[in-house]
Formats: structure tokens, sequence, C-alpha cells
């Protein structure tokens, strides 16, 4: 018997951001380009921060990660507060059977989280999520169902390189050098989103095979950018573009692109209007539907993202418009912090070539239209100080408004939670000077 209310696919991925077929880019994905072709793909959607468990987090409560209280990542200690706020339990409550498979990464324990079912937890690859997820998807699940379906692909290290990832014929993403490590690089990412594609792809012919594709909305995101050198944990796009891509009945369908500036924290709300269920009073994002179903243009003027803890406490916010991006440091660090840089040929070679000597400076402002790499910093040049007085005012409002606890000072670290030394040079550094507890891998 058909539900009255859709089913729901949330199928997400580490570390991918936009980089797939449906955004242009020479990564072959032929079933998320499927999707796409069938869906709404937004392709200025943003994180609500650059780190794995903040984004996720802030998808998942619809709050800015500071808000909901994630200020860091689960496997090193940090946890989602309330969670009461995550989404399964507003669904529960409108009458969903809700399932995780894969990787959830907001607590360290999934079964805490409230889901009515959290299907065996192994590790975060294709070969051992998509069997549970098949599992689930042909057990003849109760209607309707929210499924969280999380993988780790695209996450170094990266899968093998097959024949159709030659490097000789890859090119590196635009802020690095065309050179033979990056380009090799580049190849093994590839490979790896292939392995992803492929896993999604099996997951969506589930729901054909199965009878429950035109009754299931398809979710599909990533947290944050590639795990690169100025991207993963960095916020520019690169590091908070995500692909976002939603398909299924009530108006996702048609191959629609929509270039609204749309956050991760806007899913919520979208989800308790399209569903016709009372959105919870924390939100803080704003539903898309204006936009899938008319007649709104843009939902939001501005969006935002933050950073506080990766491998080391590097505290930052930044603004985006669609013409400027503002960036703002709160640390008195003026050089990278190498340990919130996974350990890379690309990483390798920018270090050879002086990265962990350069100046990182306390404000950044980039005009989009002119320079979408965000490669010159006009946050000292006399011709663009009306337009950093204006997205200073706009970040400032937005701190003021939200409760930043940054505005008070630094964040402390939660009892329990372990950091890198900012000179580390690699995340696994810690482990020199830190007992390694079994549950921080």
């Amino acid at each position: 018997m058909k539900a009255d209310k859709p089913n729901i696919l949330y199928i997400h991925s580490h570390d991918t951001g936009r980089y797939v077929q449906p955004y242009g880019y020479p990564v072959p994905t032929p079933n998320i380009q499927k999707l796409a072709e069938g869906g709404v793909v937004f392709r200025n959607a943003f994180n609500a921060a650059p780190t794995c468990s903040p984004s996720r987090a802030a998808l998942l409560t619809g709050q800015w990660p500071h808000s909901c209280g994630q200020f860091g990542l689960a496997n090193r200690g940090f946890t989602l507060p309330d969670r009461s706020k995550h989404i399964v339990h507003t669904l529960k409550t409108a009458g969903y059977y809700t399932a995780l498979v894969g990787i959830q990464h907001v607590v360290r324990d999934s079964r805490t989280i409230g889901y009515d079912s959290v299907l065996p937890e192994r590790r975060w690859a294709a070969h051992d999520v998509v069997p549970e997820a098949l599992n689930f998807l042909e057990s003849s699940p109760k209607a309707p169902f929210f499924l969280s379906c999380g993988f780790g692909d695209t996450h170094r290290g990266f899968q093998p390189r097959s024949l159709t990832e030659d490097p000789r014929w890859c090119r590196p993403p635009a802020p690095f050098p065309d050179a033979p490590e990056t380009r090799r690089d580049m190849a093994r990412f590839t490979a790896s989103a292939r392995v992803l594609d492929q896993a999604m792809g099996t997951v969506f012919a589930a729901l054909e095979e199965n009878g429950l594709a035109d009754d299931t909305l398809v979710i599909c995101t990533t947290d944050h950018g590639i795990t690169f050198p100025r991207m993963k944990c960095h916020l520019n796009d690169h590091g908070t573009g995500v692909m976002l891509i939603l398909r299924g009945p009530g108006g996702f369908e048609g191959g629609v692109v929509n270039d609204a500036l749309v956050s991760h924290i806007d899913l919520f709300p979208t989800l308790c209007e399209f569903l016709g269920i009372e959105a919870p009073a924390w939100l803080q994002g704003t539903s898309l539907m204006p936009l899938v179903r008319g007649p709104a243009e843009e939902v939001n003027e501005a969006v935002f993202s933050e950073n506080n803890y990766h491998a080391c406490y590097e505290p930052m916010r930044t603004v985006r418009t669609k013409r400027w991006r503002y960036i703002r440091r709160f640390h008195s660090r003026r050089v990278p912090f190498p340990a919130n840089c996974d350990a890379s040929p690309t990483k390798t070679l920018l270090v050879e070539n002086g990265w962990e000597e350069r100046t990182v400076p306390q404000e950044e402002l980039y005009d989009l239209t002119f320079d979408p790499n965000e490669a010159c910093n006009l946050a000292g040049d006399a011709s663009a100080q009306e337009a950093l007085e204006e997205m200073q005012g706009r970040l400032d409002r937005w701190m003021k408004a939200t409760d930043d606890p940054l505005l008070e000072g630094d964040i402390p670290l939660p009892e329990g939670a372990v950091v890198n030394r900012p000179d580390d040079r690699d995340p696994f550094d810690i482990w020199k000077y830190t007992e390694r507890p079994d549950h921080l891998i």
C-alpha cells in the first residue's frame, strides 16, 4: 500500500565536493548524472562547515554548527550534544520508520542517535555499505521510511586506479599546478568517485527493482570539498561547495538546474514544508520549496559557514553572496595549520615549494565574478572598501543573531576530545604525544 508521505533516501558521501559529472567536472559518474537528469540540481549549494562532523550535524539539525554544538570530529571525541534535534526524531513523530547504514559521523555510537534501526556498522566502504542498504530495500520496509546511507570511498586513502583513470590524461583541480604529482593524485580521486558512483547506482537500481522509486525522495549530497590542500577544511568555494541533487515526487524532477544560493541547513525546513509537518522552532535554515515550486528565484541573500576544530583548532567564519566571499580568522597564527590538511602527493608538492611558510591573512575578500578561484585577496584594496564593509557587517550581524561563542573568545576543547598541536605537520602526529583511545580512529 502506498504511504501518504514519500519515503526519503538520504544518500551521502565523504569528501566529494562538487567533483562529479553533473557539475561539469571530468569525473565520470554516470549514475549520479542519471539522478541529476531526473531531478533538481542545486549548482550553488554550500555546507555550514568544511569539516566532517560539523557539516553533517548542521544538515541533520537545521542549525549552524556553533548553534547545535558540534564543534569538531566525532572520531576525536566531539559529539552532537542534543540528539533530540536530529531530524530522525521529527520524522519519527510524523510516522517515519528510520534506518541507518554506513557512515553517520556525528556521535561516537550510532545507536544513541534515535534511529529505529541501525544496520550493522562495519566500515564506510561501498562493499560493506551496499549489501546492507540492499537488504533493507529488499525487506519490504515499513512505509514511509527514512534511510540514511553513507559512503566514505572518496575519503583518503583513495581507491586503486583502473585503466580508465590514466594520470597522463587527468587534469588536477584548478587551484593546483598541472604536474605529475597532482595528476596522479586526481586520477586516484577519480577512481574513488567511480567506486562511489557505482555504489550509489546500485542503491538507485534497488529502488526501481523493489517498486520504491516513484514514492521516494532521494537527497544526494556530501559533507564538504575534496581532501586536497586549500579545499577540505577551508572556507572558500572549494571547501564549502557541495553537490546537492534531489529527485522524487512533488516537484523534484525534470533535470532542472537551480542557481540559487542554498545551504545544507535549508534541507530540514525544506522537508518539513514538503511533507506538511510542523517545523521545529530551533531551525535556522530556509525552505527551498519556493525555489522548486516557484515563484522565488532566491531564498537566501547570503550563506555562511564556519570552522572550529578539525585536527587543529582553527576558528574561522565566512559569508558568501552571489558576488562576494568574505573570510575572517579568529586566531593569531599567520601561517597554515598543516595538520588540518591530509597527507597527499599534492600536499607534498606544495610543502616542498614553501606552502607552510606562506602568509595567511586575517581577512580575505574575493570578487567571485572576476576571481572565481579566490586567488586575489581584495581585503586591503581601497577600490573594494565598500564591499568589504558590507560583508564585514553581514558576518557580524549573523554571529550576533546566532549567539556565536567566538564573540566571547576561544571555544574550549570539550572534555575527552583530542586535537593536534598547531605545529604538527600531519593529523596522525597526534599519536606521538597522546594516548590513542580505542574509539578515536
